[in-house]
């Protein structure tokens, strides 16, 4: 039969395949696996501030070979679901200094025929603080693009935009892409992405800047959020999706638009700004739920932002994802 039924799963899928597979464009392979059912209290007592720290056990405690093998479980993870192309933060600080990213090119260098690998550095530590900002500057040098955690200076410090120039003028001096965490905490009060946005455009950086989540976008009123879109536009700033990760945000009394813990997928792509979706994390502290499942992650972005558009729901998942790890 010709019109026979089929899931929009295998439809998507069959389309994924071919626009050149599934990529996922963010990830934290490093810590992929690290939950148990023992440490299962800390997802519930914890905020996301506090866990950037309590995950310092982990990191502490792993070998190279550690963190090799969850490299390798994640990575095969993705192959088996037709991922062609996957990027991912390592982290690179004080505590874990360079035990994950030396693991993460062994291996590229094994799966390097059946999968694309893009590493960048993760900065749980922030930039400001002088050891923080010495493993910044090493790690640099092992990363295919610049990643970064400005709240975190913010936080301790007072400095994220400080963090937002460091982060965008290495970047600029290796020639290479810039991936940084914005807007997470689902909240009015936050307006990261129009910050890296005006930063973009200082730095002369346009079309080389990554947003990933850019949740408290949509806790903002509709005027402010289609002059960002404008902005972004102007900056050419791409983002990332990661739905799992933020779909558990706490509800909250603030007064805000009604609206889903989702980078609001939706209202950008018809503004021509390119967005593409990630794992995020897997099953470790941050996010112990995350199966690292490609299709959850796109199905729930497109059902959550009310956004059944089959085409953009392929280039989401495939050419989209290229285009930000800067493989277009």
């Amino acid at each position: 039969m010709k019109n026979h039924v089929r899931s929009f799963k295998t439809y998507i899928r069959d389309e994924i395949i071919k626009k050149g597979g599934w990529v996922n464009a963010h990830a934290h392979a490093d810590r992929a696996f690290t939950m148990t059912p023992e440490k299962i209290g800390i997802y519930h007592s914890s905020n996301l501030q506090q866990k950037w720290d309590l995950v310092d056990e982990v990191k502490r405690t792993s070998s190279v070979d550690d963190y090799y093998a969850r490299f390798c479980q994640s990575i095969e993870l993705m192959i088996s679901q037709g991922v062609t192309a996957f990027g991912t933060f390592v982290d690179i600080d004080p505590i874990c200094e360079d035990r994950a990213i030396i693991a993460a090119h062994k291996a590229r260098e094994v799966y390097k025929h059946d999968i694309i690998l893009k590493f960048a550095n993760q900065t749980l530590k922030g930039v400001i603080e002088p050891t923080a900002r010495k493993w910044f500057d090493i790690g640099s040098e092992m990363v295919d693009m610049i990643g970064g955690l400005p709240y975190r200076d913010e936080l301790d410090y007072g400095r994220g935009l400080e963090a937002m120039d460091i982060l965008l003028d290495k970047a600029k001096s290796l020639g290479i892409m810039c991936h940084v965490h914005v807007d997470q905490f689902n909240t009015p009060t936050e307006k990261e992405t129009e910050q890296l946005c005006d930063k973009t455009i200082e730095h002369g950086m346009q079309g080389r800047v990554v947003g990933i989540h850019g949740i408290s976008i949509g806790a903002h009123s509709r005027e402010y959020r289609y002059k960002l879109y404008e902005k972004m536009r102007q900056a050419q700033m791409m983002m990332i999706a990661c739905p799992m990760a933020w779909i558990d945000s706490h509800r909250k009394d603030d007064l805000q638009p009604f609206h889903n813990a989702l980078t609001p997928a939706d209202e950008m792509i018809p503004e021509g700004i390119t967005v593409a979706i990630g794992t995020d994390n897997i099953c470790d502290y941050m996010v112990p739920l995350c199966e690292g499942d490609m299709w959850q992650e796109l199905s729930l972005l497109a059902a959550g932002c009310r956004f059944p558009d089959l085409d953009a729901m392929v280039n989401i998942a495939s050419i989209n994802g290229r285009k930000v790890l800067g493989l277009d």
